[in-house]
């Protein structure tokens, strides 16, 4: 399932076109890396609802994919999401991080029910938020754009959640996803992230 960011300067068949070679060359990226297909399949095997693998684990590739990188920028966790709204208990998500530990131990996962995330929005931040409706619901509320991607697979096919499409992320494009995440958050996260540093080709969008 894959989105198209606008991009008003160019026909609408063009942005079709790019959204289309942008899915397919991540696809082709993901299948030939033996490392992110052995955590998808991990994934698959655990059979965990509508999760998958996204955020970090992915943008992270595909900018050193961009960069030229020969070695991997290193990742702080391995971000698996899923939507269970009818288990909302944070020992569950527990439970799925102890098995995928179990499996591939060497990891860092970090695993959230998408269904539970207005929970933490009340009482880690005192904010009252909608709850989400399924997995793309939440990954369509991260911080940038091109953070909003997952990937799965799905009787052995790989499959893509992109919500905002995949132009930012294959532009080099960091852009505010003012979705659920305020202007000063985002600030403080970008200046946290220091992304310019890690990929010094990416460029700030002016929303």
């Amino acid at each position: 399932m894959v989105g198209s960011h606008p991009t008003f300067n160019q026909p609408i068949h063009f942005r079709y076109i790019n959204a289309l070679n942008n899915q397919q060359q991540l696809i082709t990226w993901i299948e030939q890396d033996s490392q992110l297909m052995s955590w998808l399949g991990c994934l698959e095997t655990l059979r965990i609802p509508q999760a998958c693998i996204g955020a970090g684990a992915i943008r992270n590739f595909v900018w050193d994919k961009l960069h030229g990188f020969e070695q991997r920028t290193p990742l702080n966790d391995v971000d698996v999401v899923y939507f269970d709204d009818t288990d909302l208990a944070a020992e569950t998500e527990q439970h799925f991080a102890q098995l995928l530990k179990a499996t591939l131990p060497e990891v860092p996962w970090e695993v959230v029910n998408q269904a539970r995330v207005h929970q933490w929005y009340v009482t880690d931040r005192g904010q009252a938020v909608p709850p989400l409706q399924s997995v793309t619901d939440g990954i369509a509320t991260w911080p940038e754009t091109a953070t909003c991607v997952g990937a799965y697979l799905e009787q052995e096919q790989l499959r893509i959640i992109a919500p905002h499409g995949l132009n930012d992320l294959f532009d080099l494009t960091i852009r505010h996803n003012p979705t659920r995440v305020s202007h000063a958050s985002y600030q403080s996260r970008q200046s946290q992230k220091k992304f310019h540093l890690k990929w010094p080709k990416l460029t700030q969008a002016q929303n």
